[in-house]
C-alpha cells in the first residue's frame, strides 16, 4: 500500500522535477491550439501517460528496445517538438515542401496536416513523443522498472498506472490553470496571431533544448542552486517505506504478501507456550506457506560440480535460504553469522543453501562468485540465481533475505535486511529441535550461541547519504554534473561547492548503462556523504587510486578485480567531502554504499 501511494505521490512530484520543468510549456502549450478545450488537454496528458506505460512495458518485455542507445529517444523527442514548432510558426511553409507530396500516404504528412487543423492526431504526438522523455525523472519509476515488474508483472503494472495516473492529473491541473488564464487574457483567439506563434517559438526552443542535451544542463544548474531537488522528498519516501517493512520484519511482522504474513503468525504459534506438542503438517499448511523450488540455477558452487534441490533436503534437514551478492555491504555483514550457523549446528541438521542473485553484470560470472565464496569462508552450496527466477519464485525484492524451512518443508521464519541475529537463530534452533524430535534423534542443541558471540554492526536510521550508481541506467538522480541518463563518453568539471550526497566526476570518462569507466589518469571523484563507513564497488586490474576526506590524503589503494572496496572507515558518523584521485590505470566504478 506505501509504494502505491508513493508512485502515485511521484507522479505529481513529477511535473516540478528540474528535468520536466523546460518542458511543461509544450504540455499547456498543447492544449490551448485552437483555444481553451478541456478535451485538447486530456488527449495530451493521456497520450502522454500511454506512451510512458507502453515505454516501460517495452522495456520489461522486449530485448528489442536493449540496444537501442539513449540518444534515439533524445532526437526522436525533441524531433517531434521541433517539426510541430516549425509547423505552428509557419503553417504554410508545410505544404510547399517539395518531398510532402511523395509521402502522402506517410505518417508525416498525417500529422503535420493533422496538427495544423487542430485535429486530434497533433495532440496525441505532442504527448506520446515526451513520454520516454517524462519516463526519465522519478526514483519510483527505476524502482518499478528495476524490481517490481519482474518480480509481480500485475502488481508491477498497478504501480506504474498508479504512476502515470498521479503525473496526468498534476499535468491536467497545470494545464486547466494555463487555459484559464490565456482565456482570460484573450490572446489565443487568433489561431494565425502572435499568440500561437510564440507557443512554436517555444516548441522549437524547448525541442532544441532536447536535441542538444541544454534540459539536462539546465537541470544541473537548477539542482546545483539547491531548487526543485523533488527526487529527494520521493527518495526520503521510499527510504521510510523500506525501513518500515524491515523494522515490522525485525518484530516479526513481514508484510511482503498474505504468505509473509502466514509465516510470521505461525512462526509465532511454534514458539507459543499454549503449543506443547509440534505441529503436523496439517495444521502447518493452514498457516505456513510451502518452500518454492530452486529456479533454474546458472551454475552451482561447494556441490562438486553436481545439481542440487530443496526438495533432496526436506525432510532430512532445517534449511537457511539465504538471498545474496557478493558486492552488497549490508550482504556481507550478515555473512559471519551466516557462516557461524552453519558451521555450529551443521552436525544438528542444518543446511544454509545460498541464493546469489545479482545486481550487476559482473556478478553473474560464476569465477567472480567462486572467488568471493572463498574469500568469506563460506563451505555451504551456494547457486546462481543469474535470471531472478528463484528471486521472482519468492516474491523478493531485498539483498539479503534469509528464509528458514522446516523439516516438513515450510517456510516458518523469514527475515529482510541485517540485524535480528540473536531472533534468527532461536528460530533455527527451534527448528532444529523440532526436527530431532520428530526424527528420534537426541537433543543436544544450545541456544544462540553464535549471535551472543558477535558484535553486531548497526546502521542508525539517521544514515543521510543514500547508494548512489554511477552507470547511465540509474545515475540521473545522484549525478550532479555532465549529462546525467547518456551513454557514451563525457569532460567532466569539477564543482567549486558540492552538494551533500550528489556525485561529481572530473576529467574523461566513459559513461556506461552500469558503471562509469575512467579514461584519463587524472580523473577523480568528488562525493560530500553524511555516513561513518564509505564503501565502492568497482573493478580494474591493478589500478591505483588515492582516497582524501576533507582534502587530506587517507590511504592509497589497489583496485584490482570486480568487488567491494573499503574506503572511509571513520570513528563516528559525521559529514565529509570525499575525493577519490586516478592515479595509475583505469577503473571501473558502479556504486558508493554507506553504513
Amino acid at each position: 500500500m506505501i509504494l502505491f501511494v508513493t508512485s502515485f505521490v511521484a507522479g505529481v512530484l513529477t511535473v516540478l522535477a528540474p528535468c520536466i520543468l523546460p518542458l511543461l510549456p509544450v504540455i499547456v502549450g498543447g492544449s490551448l491550439q485552437g483555444g481553451a478545450k478541456w478535451k485538447r488537454a486530456l488527449t495530451v496528458t493521456g497520450s502522454l501517460a500511454l506512451s510512458v506505460i507502453v515505454f516501460t512495458l517495452l522495456l520489461k518485455a522486449s530485448t528489442l528496445l536493449i540496444s537501442i542507445p539513449d540518444y534515439f529517444w533524445k532526437y526522436t523527442s525533441g524531433g517531434i517538438v521541433l517539426v510541430l514548432g516549425v509547423i505552428t510558426v509557419f503553417p504554410s511553409l508545410w505544404e510547399r515542401i517539395p518531398f510532402v507530396g511523395k509521402l502522402s500516404r506517410g505518417s508525416n504528412k498525417v500529422v503535420g496536416q493533422g496538427f495544423q487543423k487542430k485535429s486530434i492526431w497533433g495532440d496525441v504526438l505532442i504527448g506520446a513523443a515526451l513520454g520516454p522523455v517524462f519516463s526519465t525523472c522519478s526514483p519510483t519509476y527505476f524502482l518499478i522498472l528495476a524490481t517490481v515488474l519482474p518480480e509481480t508483472p500485475l502488481v508491477g503494472f498497478l504501480y506504474l498506472l498508479t504512476y502515470a495516473v498521479g503525473l496526468s492529473l498534476a499535468l491536467l491541473v497545470i494545464a486547466f490553470i494555463g487555459q484559464r488564464v490565456i482565456t482570460k487574457l484573450g490572446v489565443a483567439g487568433d489561431p494565425h496571431g502572435w499568440f500561437k506563434k510564440t507557443l512554436g517559438v517555444i516548441f522549437i526552443l524547448v525541442g532544441l533544448a532536447i536535441v542538444t542535451g541544454f534540459d539536462k544542463q539546465v537541470e544541473t544548474k537548477i539542482l546545483d542552486a539547491g531548487f526543485f531537488d523533488i527526487t529527494k522528498l520521493e527518495q526520503k519516501i521510499l527510504e521510510r517505506s523500506d525501513q518500515k517493512e524491515k523494522e515490522k520484519s525485525s518484530a516479526g511482522d513481514v508484510t511482503g504478501g498474505v504468505e509473509d504474513v502466514k509465516q510470521e503468525s505461525a512462526a509465532s504459534a511454534m514458539s507459543s507456550d499454549a503449543v506443547n506438542e509440534y505441529m503436523t503438517t496439517e495444521e502447518k499448511a493452514k498457516q505456513f506457506s510451502k518452500a518454492k523450488e530452486l529456479v533454474a540455477p546458472a551454475g552451482f558452487i561447494n556441490t562438486d560440480g553436481l545439481p542440487i534441490t530443496l526438495s533432496q533436503y526436506v525432510g532430512k534437514k532445517v534449511i537457511l535460504l539465504d538471498v545474496w551478492t557478493y558486492s552488497c555491504i549490508n550482504c556481507q555483514r550478515t555473512l559471519p553469522y551466516i557462516t557461524g550457523w552453519f558451521n555450529e549446528y551443521e552436525d544438528d541438521g542444518l543446511i544454509v543453501v545460498g541464493v546469489h542473485t545479482p545486481e550487476f553484470a559482473f556478478e553473474k560470472v560464476q569465477s567472480n562468485v567462486e572467488q568471493a565464496v572463498e574469500d568469506f569462508g563460506i563451505r555451504y552450496p551456494v547457486i546462481l540465481d543469474n535470471e531472478y527466477a528463484t528471486w521472482n519464485a519468492y516474491g523478493n525484492r531485498y539483498w539479503p533475505r534469509k528464509y528458514l524451512i522446516d523439516i516438513d518443508g515450510f517456510v516458518v521464519y523469514d527475515h529482510i535486511g541485517e540485524g535480528a541475529y540473536a531472533e534468527t537463530e532461536a528460530k533455527i534452533v527451534e527448528a532444529l529441535k523440532e526436527r530431532a524430535a520428530k526424527l528420534g534423534l537426541a537433543q543436544n542443541i544450545d541456544t544462540v550461541t553464535v549471535a551472543a558471540n558477535l558484535t553486531e554492526t548497526k546502521t542508525p536510521n539517521s544514515l543521510l547519504t543514500p547508494e548512489i550508481y554511477f552507470g547511465a541506467d540509474r545515475n540521473r538522480s545522484y549525478l550532479g554534473n555532465g549529462v546525467s541518463g547518456k551513454v557514451g563518453e563525457q569532460t567532466f568539471t569539477k564543482p567549486s561547492k558540492p552538494i551533500l550526497n550528489r556525485l561529481y566526476l572530473s576529467g574523461m570518462w566513459s559513461i556506461k548503462e552500469e558503471f562509469a569507466q575512467s579514461s584519463e589518469v587524472d580523473g577523480s571523484i568528488l562525493l560530500t556523504y553524511a555516513a561513518q563507513h564509505v564503501y565502492m564497488v568497482a573493478s580494474g586490474v591493478n589500478a591505483r587510486v588515492g582516497i582524501y576526506n576533507d582534502g587530506q590524503k587517507i590511504k592509497t589503494i589497489t583496485i584490482d578485480g570486480h568487488k567491494l572496496y573499503d574506503i572511509i572507515d571513520l570513528a563516528e558518523y559525521g559529514t565529509g567531502t570525499l575525493e577519490i584521485k586516478v592515479e595509475e590505470g583505469t577503473i571501473d566504478v558502479y556504486t558508493f554504499t554507506f553504513g
